[in-house]
Order: C-alpha cells, then structure tokens, then sequence
C-alpha cells in the first residue's frame, strides 16, 4: 500500500497543475507525492508543494480521499504563503530523466479552470471533477471518500 498527498492550490480562476511527459503519454496531475514514513499527510502535502513548486502553502481544508486500489491519495486545498512559483528543488528537478519511461519530465503550470473539461487527461479524474463543481457550488464541509479503479 502507498499512500500518496496532493495539493489544489487555485488563484485568479486558475489551478496549480503538473504537465507529465512520461512514457509516451502526455497528462496533467495535482502536485503532490508520496508520504514519507515519519510525516503525517497534511505535512507531507506541505512538503511536496515545495519541492514540486517552490511555494510554501498552508493547509486550508482537506477536500478528498481517494482511494486507487490498495493505495490511498489525500488532497488539500491549500492557500500560497510565500515563494517563487517554479522553482521547486525535487529530485525530479534535480536529477531530470526525460527520456527514462519511469521519470520523464514536470512541468508545473497554471491552467484556467474554465479549461479543465477540456483536457481528459487531468489526473485524478474525480479530482478535477471535485474542483469544477466546488468552484460552482462552494467546497464540501467533509472531505468526500472516492473509490476509483486503477488505470
């Protein structure tokens, strides 16, 4: 079992996404990554928005649990406390591997809201759902369990 923390960080009508070239596959995905052994989810999402995006974040709401088979992935709203988007210093930065089909390259980008239904590659799926209907509807008062298969 893996578990996994992501994080959905919105601004001027904008989400915070990965850009993935990997495998000859080309998707979208939340930033975030795995839960170290000695760190709790919510730290590890703080963690990850750092390496993967250079911007230090605080937690604001926990909005989902997803659960992908065995593996559990947590996603936080977070709010930007300080930084430089782009700058994110992660081994996948460090050690760059595009042309290896487990690395391949990141990209961290801003895509506009309004563009999400046009991309089915945005990943999780559910994930970006949630973040289209929150934006309508306002944010769920408990974070929502999602089972999906895995791809």
């Amino acid at each position: 079992m893996r578990t996994r923390a992501g994080v959905i960080l919105i601004e001027d009508d904008k989400v915070v996404l990965i850009e993935r070239q990997r495998a000859g596959l080309h998707y979208y995905a939340f930033p975030g990554g795995g839960v170290d052994a000695d760190e709790t989810p919510e730290q590890a999402a703080i963690r990850e928005a750092e390496e993967e995006l250079g911007l230090q974040v605080v937690i604001k709401l926990k909005l989902a649990q997803l659960h992908l088979g065995k593996n559990i992935q947590h996603y936080y709203l977070v709010q930007k406390v300080s930084g430089e988007f782009g700058t994110g210093t992660g081994e996948e930065y460090q050690n760059p591997l595009p042309d290896h089909p487990d690395h391949g390259t990141y990209h961290p980008m801003w895509m506009p809201i309004a563009e999400l239904p046009e991309h089915d590659n945005v990943y999780p799926v559910d994930v970006a759902a949630l973040v289209l209907k929150s934006i309508k509807d306002g944010w769920p008062k408990e974070p929502l369990i999602i089972f999906e298969e895995p791809r």
